[in-house]
């Protein structure tokens, strides 16, 4: 199974949101870390900002953070959010036609190895991931971008 590009970039818009440690991200930003389109990010994050993984903060000092902790997202629920089909087989497609559907080993085996992959999703968080490089934030520039940042006004 291949999860398509819009997943991938989910995952890195979580994890990028999960290392900047609450505080608003700013779409360029991200889209400057991972070397990506701004306009694909902003598509992908529909999809997040409708099921509560992402929040956005409108306006001129706006941007995206989290919509709960990183540590209650886990990689299945953005697999689940961003990608329409976990066909593996012809067989997995409701129009097969195919006189071994309702019996077929191969059919079983797929579906066994599909659930095997979501379980090991469901495993793993946002957190996990953020926590498995200790200078995650280094790699995505956001210790460089908080040192040219101003002061906040007092």
């Amino acid at each position: 199974m291949r999860l398509t590009r819009q997943t991938n970039y989910a995952m890195r818009i979580l994890m990028y949101c999960a290392a900047n440690d609450g505080r608003l991200s700013r779409i360029p930003e991200i889209a400057a870390a991972y070397t990506v389109s701004e306009l694909f990010l902003f598509k992908i994050l529909q999809p997040l900002v409708e099921h509560g993984l992402v929040e956005t903060v409108r306006g001129r000092n706006g941007g995206v953070r989290l919509g709960r902790p990183a540590a209650e997202i886990s990689l299945f629920d953005v697999v689940r959010i961003t990608e329409e089909n976990f066909a593996m087989a012809e067989c997995f497609e409701a129009d097969a036609e195919c006189p071994l559907i309702d019996s077929c080993a191969l059919n079983s085996a797929l579906r066994e190895a599909l659930n095997a992959f979501f379980e090991v999703l469901a495993r793993y968080s946002i957190a996990d991931l953020i926590a498995a490089r200790p200078n995650v934030r280094t790699l995505l520039g956001i210790d460089l971008l908080e040192r040219r940042a101003p002061a906040p006004a007092a």
